[in-house]
C-alpha cells in the first residue's frame, strides 16, 4: 500500500470538516477525490500533505506514519501537490521557477545567494530541464512566470510540483479557470504524466467527465465524510452519490 488513512478527522471549533476518513491507495493508481463543495476534499489533502494537522487519525506512506511532518518532510519523501490557484514565483522565469521547486524539495530550506552556486547543482537543473519538457513549456524557461497565458501558469504550477520527482503527486482542481481547448491539454498532460513518469495521482475536480476518464478509483465524500470509495463504474451508478450530487439524478 503506497497511502493509507485511518480515521482522519479534522474539527475547526464546532465544525468537523473532515469526519473519520480511510483511503487507501495502490503504487500506480489514480484516486480522484470528489464531493459536493464544501465537502471536505482539500481538506483531506492539507492534512495527508502536512498542511494541516489532523485532529484524530493517521496518515502512512509507505508504511511509515508521516503524521504531522512538516510539508517540506512530506515532499522529501515523494510526495508533492499542486493548488487551486497558481503559486508560482511570479518575477523569476519560468525555468528559475522549476529550479527553486527541484532545490527545495531536495534541500528543504536554501540560502538567499543560491543562484550563485547553481554550478554546482547540475542534477538539479537538469531535472528542472526535463520537467519544463515534459509540461510543453521548456520554450518559454526564458520568460518572466507572470508573463504567461493562465493556462500555462497552471501547467508551471504543475511542473512546480512535478520538479520534486515525486511518486505521488495531489493535483487540487488542475483546470479551474481553463478554456475547454486547455483543459483537453492538461488532461492529456495527467495521463502523460502517469504513463510516462509511473507517477501515482490523487485528483481533486469539479468536472465529472475528467473524473471519469482518468481515475483507476474514485472516493466521494459528502458534509466531511466519505460515502462511497469505488471504481468509475461503481461510482457512476452509486444512489448515495446520486443523491449527493444531484438530489437522487444519475451522474
Amino acid at each position: 500500500m503506497l497511502l493509507e488513512t485511518e480515521g482522519l478527522t479534522k474539527q475547526f471549533g464546532e465544525l468537523t470538516a473532515v469526519d473519520e476518513v480511510n483511503l487507501q491507495l495502490q503504487e500506480g493508481d489514480s484516486l480522484s477525490i470528489i464531493g459536493p463543495n464544501g465537502a471536505g476534499k482539500s481538506t483531506t489533502v492539507n492534512l495527508i500533505t502536512g498542511l494541516l494537522n489532523p485532529t484524530e487519525g493517521t496518515v502512512q506512506y509507505r508504511g511509515e506514519d508521516i503524521t504531522g511532518q512538516e510539508p517540506h518532510e512530506i515532499v522529501q519523501q515523494g510526495l508533492s501537490k499542486s493548488f487551486q490557484t497558481a503559486s508560482i514565483f511570479p518575477d523569476l522565469t519560468v525555468e528559475r521557477n522549476a529550479i527553486v521547486a527541484s532545490l527545495g524539495a531536495e534541500h528543504g530550506s536554501f540560502s538567499l545567494n543560491f543562484f550563485k552556486r547553481l554550478a554546482g547543482y547540475d542534477e538539479v537543473a537538469e531535472r528542472a530541464r526535463r520537467t519544463l519538457e515534459d509540461m510543453g513549456l521548456y520554450e518559454q524557461r526564458d520568460i518572466k512566470a507572470k508573463s504567461l497565458p493562465y493556462g500555462d501558469k497552471r501547467r508551471l504550477e504543475m511542473a512546480l510540483a512535478l520538479a520534486s520527482n515525486p511518486d505521488l503527486l495531489f493535483l487540487d482542481e488542475p483546470t479551474a479557470g481553463m478554456s475547454p481547448d486547455e483543459t483537453d491539454d492538461t488532461v492529456d498532460l495527467i495521463e502523460r504524466i502517469k504513463e510516462e513518469r509511473g507517477v501515482t495521482i490523487v485528483l481533486i475536480e469539479h468536472d465529472m467527465e475528467i473524473i471519469f476518464r482518468v481515475s483507476d478509483r474514485i472516493a466521494v465524500l459528502n458534509r466531511g465524510a466519505k460515502i462511497a470509495d469505488g471504481t468509475p463504474d461503481e461510482i457512476r451508478g452509486d444512489p448515495d452519490v446520486q443523491e449527493a450530487y444531484l438530489g437522487g439524478v444519475e451522474i
